[in-house]
Order: structure tokens, then C-alpha cells, then sequence
């Protein structure tokens, strides 16, 4: 079974099956991205919000500071070497509030054998879907040097 690997900035890093990802409450999304390449795709997805799986891992900011928040990034890898990042701030609820989701059933179906697909239901275009999800980091990047 394929697991996903939750990393980073977190109290508690974890390692999640896609029958672990059931443990959290889980949200449907209809959703239609239409790609250059495939034209318009129609799917329903369920799983829980990758807000609520980050939040109960204990990242290392904040929580009451909105601007701590705002500073951190996720990158999402899938089996086949696709990557993408979402702002920490795109899911949280004081800010974009996006039902970023992952996936643990694709039109019915679940996604065991497959691994969890990250859903980003808000996108025109299904760039950000990652299938068969490996990792995902939670952290900031190094602040820049204020002296050159």
C-alpha cells in the first residue's frame, strides 16, 4: 500500500496510508479543470482537508500570530516525480480558505492501491493535482539576507 510521507516544520511527522486519511473527517468536491492537452475533465473527489491533516501533525508556527502563518509553504510530490506548492496561507481558514484536499476516493472509488491524490478544487486547470501523493513538506524558506 502507498504511504505518504508528512515532513518538516512539524511537532509531529508522520507517515499516512490512504486508509489513514479516513481517520479525518471527509469532504466531497465536484470538480471540472480543463488543460490544454486533455480538455475538460469531470471527477468527484473525497478525502480529508490537507488543512486538518497538517494542523493535527503541530506545526511549528504561531497559531494565533496571522503573519507567522502566512509565512509557511507546503511542497507536494507524487510517485511519478510531479511536484507542486500551495502558501500555508492558500488553506487557512483567516486567509484564502481553499478546500485543498487529499483525496482518498476518485469517482467512487478508492484510492488505496493508488496512493492519496492531492485535490486543489478551486483550480481552472489540474496542474496542481498531484496523484499518488509521496510527500508533503511543511515549512518556510530561509529569511534572505537584509545586507546585500
Amino acid at each position: 500500500m502507498p504511504k505518504l510521507m508528512l515532513h518538516g516544520d512539524l511537532d509531529q511527522p508522520t507517515t499516512l496510508s490512504v486508509e489513514d486519511l479516513r481517520d479525518w473527517p471527509q469532504h466531497r468536491a465536484a470538480v471540472t479543470f480543463d488543460c490544454a492537452t486533455n480538455g475538460p475533465q469531470h471527477h468527484v473527489f473525497e478525502g480529508p482537508l490537507l488543512r486538518d491533516v497538517i494542523q493535527d501533525a503541530r506545526p511549528t508556527f504561531d497559531a494565533h500570530r496571522r503573519k507567522d502563518r502566512s509565512r509557511f509553504l507546503l511542497t507536494i510530490s507524487g510517485g511519478d516525480g510531479h511536484h507542486t506548492v500551495l502558501a500555508w496561507a492558500e488553506l487557512d481558514a483567516d486567509f484564502g480558505d481553499t478546500p485543498v484536499l487529499l483525496a482518498t476516493r476518485l469517482d467512487g472509488s478508492g484510492l488505496d492501491e493508488a496512493g492519496a491524490q492531492l485535490v486543489v478544487p478551486t483550480d481552472r486547470c489540474g496542474a496542481r493535482y498531484v496523484s499518488a501523493v509521496t510527500h508533503v513538506w511543511f515549512g518556510t524558506l530561509p529569511f534572505p539576507n537584509r545586507a546585500l
